[in-house]
């Protein structure tokens, strides 16, 4: 019996630091991601700084209130002290707040400041955002006339629950940004429908991205690898499908890519003037389609009626293709048919347009080309 006290005491005492060092391991898993670059090292420092500074204040002043509580209680004989227009009181209370204030807004300040320095980069990528994917245009520096989108690869089956979830799910593109290692990288924000927002956390790089507006920011990775993030301004259904994708690498990796990419460019263009057959539209038009509109239509072309409406027997996506051309070019105001006019091109929206007029139900027989769709952007 005397060996147990101590046995459980152990016992007891194991039990308890498992409990803190679980707790400790599950704040390290939702604390900030691992810095890859400066300004976001610079971001984690000052989140833990204030978060001590915080605490400390936190502490002392809930301490000292709980002790002048249970000290001064009435059943001791205390009576309550009167603090009105006190001028000691008064300049305390005004004067502690506003050291403490400069003590987290200096160096916030100072983190703030690097982060707006966009001056002198060595890469300039404008990045636009649409409904749902990205865009990214190499404006300047090595690289610059490379355009291409970026949009979710995450398989529809694993969205929809019929196959195991992958390591990156809703977190992987079919195009990433590249850039290379140790270079400052601007990036313009701008978007070509409604309000988005680039993030990339282990950068320590945010900025919205509006409508009508170029905004910047700039980060400089300081290690090679794969980073992710994803659009965090609610901007309609798929918000929650626009990961960002940056794969760092080294200079000769990125001089590398540049060549593959401008060949592949190159090899992959469309030819706006070329009279496309059917059967080449409308299987170039069901590529276009799963990238674009499957997320609303849905595969069968039944959407979601009232919010996606029906395209297998539609009266627009049976009547004159120039009014479906219309709609698809420029949307539908007040509804989340989004316009398509500025995301693809005259090649692919020929495509997608005689697809959906020769599938499921619909059999009109009739094809839309590229020289068509151009004539109506005017």
């Amino acid at each position: 019996m005397g060996n147990s006290s101590p046995r459980r005491l152990v016992s007891w005492a194991l039990a308890v630091f498992g409990v803190a060092f679980s707790g400790l391991a599950m704040a390290l898993e939702w604390n900030l991601q691992p810095a890859a670059t400066q300004i976001a090292e610079d971001v984690h420092g000052l989140h833990e700084y204030v978060m001590i500074l915080v605490t400390v204040i936190f502490v002392g002043v809930f301490g000292f209130m709980f002790w002048a509580v249970f000290a001064h209680r009435k059943d001791k004989g205390h009576a309550a002290a009167q603090f009105h227009e006190n001028t000691t009181a008064e300049i305390l209370w005004t004067v502690i707040p506003a050291l403490i204030l400069v003590v987290i807004a200096w160096p916030a300040t100072k983190v703030v400041i690097a982060q707006k320095d966009t001056a002198n980069p060595d890469l300039t990528v404008k990045v636009t955002g649409m409904q749902w994917r990205w865009g990214y245009d190499y404006i300047k520096g090595e690289g610059e006339g490379i355009s291409f989108t970026s949009a979710l690869a995450t398989p529809r089956e694993q969205i929809e629950g019929a196959a195991p979830k992958g390591e990156n799910y809703l977190l992987e593109v079919d195009r990433e940004m590249v850039v290379p290692v140790g270079k400052k990288v601007r990036v313009l924000t701008t978007a070509a429908d409604v309000v988005h927002s680039w993030w990339v956390p282990a950068f320590g790089a945010k900025q919205d991205a509006i409508p009508g507006f170029i905004r910047d920011l700039h980060f400089r990775a300081e290690k090679t690898g794969v980073f992710r993030g994803q659009c965090v301004e609610l901007c309609g259904k798929e918000h929650g499908f626009m990961p960002i994708v940056v794969r760092v690498v080294t200079q000769d990796e990125y001089t590398a890519w540049v060549a593959s990419r401008k060949k592949a460019m190159a090899a992959a263009a469309d030819d706006p003037a070329k009279q496309y057959t059917l059967e080449e539209l409308k299987a170039r038009g069901e590529k276009v389609y799963a990238a674009n509109c499957v997320a609303c239509h849905q595969a069968t072309g039944k959407g979601m009626p009232p919010t996606f409406p029906p395209l297998d027997g539609s009266k627009v996506v049976q009547g004159p293709k120039e009014q479906q051309a219309q709609v698809v070019l420029n949307g539908r105001t007040n509804t989340a048919m989004a316009a398509f006019g500025k995301q693809l091109n005259d090649v692919e929206l020929a495509a997608v347009i005689t697809f959906t007029r020769n599938s499921w139900g619909n059999k009109t027989g009739d094809l839309i080309q590229p020289a068509e769709v151009k004539a109506l952007r005017k």
